[in-house]
């Protein structure tokens, strides 16, 4: 790839602490993400996966290293402009939905627009192309007890690119499915990658998820390896 990267990491290192020990989460760790890259992050439980999608949305804070997001140096802003920022350029996925039991599919995509100057009539027009975008047209007026969970998972990934942000990141978005509702959802994200050219990060420790991306890394013991 060619051009300024959209993430940019440079010897970035976590470390908690806890009383008197010490555990490193992340060591050493140089990435880049272009604009259109489909990148998974694989590796065991413990190894630093969701510490690092965290770090990239800001969420988290490194210890050590360089860190710039959309040639923004995240490790200088305010909780508030940070807040700001991730509204405007993140969307996350994640491994439970966490759908709003008492909205429907269109409420619950709803949700991130309300923070934004959008009219009434433009955030319906922004939720109805989110859901058929993902295929859940026809399930709009439906609450998350009535759809299976890959719907529902479909339907955390229409809330996450609503906004239409830079990049997505998918944190486990497999992990709670049977093995035909998570290629469904895995389709759902090849096809905002390749159709819209849609930056994606995706965490997984699943093989089969992992060969849906165009990049792959192994997150082992903290540190990154390409593979």
């Amino acid at each position: 790839m060619t051009g300024q990267p959209l993430i940019e990491m440079r010897g970035l290192s976590k470390v908690f602490r806890r009383d008197s020990v010490e555990i490193r989460v992340l060591n050493d760790i140089d990435l880049q993400v272009h604009e259109g890259d489909f990148i998974s992050l694989m590796g065991p439980s413990g190894s630093g996966k969701t510490t690092l999608l965290n770090i990239i949305a800001g969420i988290d804070k490194p210890t050590g290293g360089e860190l710039r997001v959309l040639d923004a140096d995240l490790l200088s802003m305010s909780e508030d402009a940070l807040a700001t920022w991730r509204n405007h350029h993140v969307g996350f996925v994640f491994q439970h939905f966490n759908l709003i039991p008492v909205l429907t599919a269109s409420g619950n995509v709803e949700l991130p627009l309300l923070l934004t100057s959008l009219s009434r009539q433009q955030r319906r027009d922004h939720v109805v192309t989110a859901l058929k975008l993902v295929g859940l047209s026809d399930r709009a007026d439906h609450y998350p007890r009535q759809l299976s969970g890959g719907q529902e998972q479909r339907v955390a990934i229409a809330r996450a690119i609503v906004t239409d942000p830079t990049f997505v990141l998918a944190d486990e978005p497999t992990g709670d499915l049977d093995a035909e509702s998570a290629e469904e959802v895995l389709k759902v994200l090849a096809g905002l990658n390749q159709e819209f050219k849609k930056t994606i990060i995706l965490v997984t420790h699943d093989p089969r998820a992992a060969a849906y991306a165009s990049i792959c890394h192994h997150l082992d013991k903290g540190r990154l390896v390409r593979q």
